[in-house]
């Protein structure tokens, strides 16, 4: 039979240990940061930062417009004025955010205003997303370094925070998903249809023509 001074005894240790694990996971919560940047396919901005040393993740989602919860349709359709944008999670102590940002800048044709690469439109236009004031220097100044080194004006603006909303499941590591889905391209695996679209589009095409050897992600 259990007295009641082990019963109390077993729910303080319960309590400590519950008490341990929330701190570890505050701990591990406080550090890692975020940063969102729109930089057109979503596809594409989470493969490439997925390969990042220090990103401990990449969603595919939504941000910066007029609508709740928006669907993939609804956005691509226009009127909403969403971004498709990837919210990367990664430990500063690894990665800075000045690097994810440069490496970013570099990922890009920041002097396209009106979308990127073959994706044209509102949705597919490229920004970053700063939640803070120091977000926001780093921001600008990576933007400044990116001009310098183009010798162009780089148009990608740098804007407040706004509610970010993940795209579907199926938008999620698209770039390496196996299911056999039909493209334009014929019957393919997602992992095989999305490299015929990413070349397809010319990104890695341009991001070298802009960035030459400093692009860091241009693939082929």
């Amino acid at each position: 039979m259990i007295t009641l001074n082990t019963l109390k005894t077993i729910v303080l240790a319960g309590t400590i240990v519950l008490g341990l694990y929330a701190q570890s996971k505050h701990a591990h919560a406080q550090g890692t940061e975020i940063l969102t940047v729109a930089g057109g396919c979503f596809w594409c901005v989470e493969a490439d930062f997925e390969k990042v040393k220090g990103v401990t993740g990449a969603v595919s989602g939504f941000i910066g417009g007029s609508v709740a919860n928006p669907t993939y349709k609804q956005v691509t359709g226009g009127n909403t004025g969403h971004y498709e944008a990837v919210q990367i999670t990664y430990d500063p102590a690894v990665v800075s955010r000045s690097t994810l940002l440069d490496l970013f800048f570099r990922s890009i044709d920041p002097t396209d205003a009106g979308g990127q690469f073959c994706d044209r439109g509102d949705s597919y236009r490229s920004a970053i997303f700063a939640d803070t004031a120091d977000a926001r220097r780093d921001a600008e100044a990576a933007k400044a370094r990116a001009a310098a080194d183009l010798g162009q004006t780089v148009v990608t603006p740098v804007l407040d925070a706004a509610p970010f909303y993940p795209a579907e499941d199926y938008h999620q590591d698209y770039y390496k998903g196996d299911k056999l889905i039909l493209t334009r391209f014929g019957p393919k695996r997602q992992a095989a249809a999305y490299k015929a679209y990413r070349t397809a589009c010319g990104r890695d095409q341009r991001v070298r023509e802009l960035w030459g050897d400093k692009a860091p992600f241009a693939q082929g």
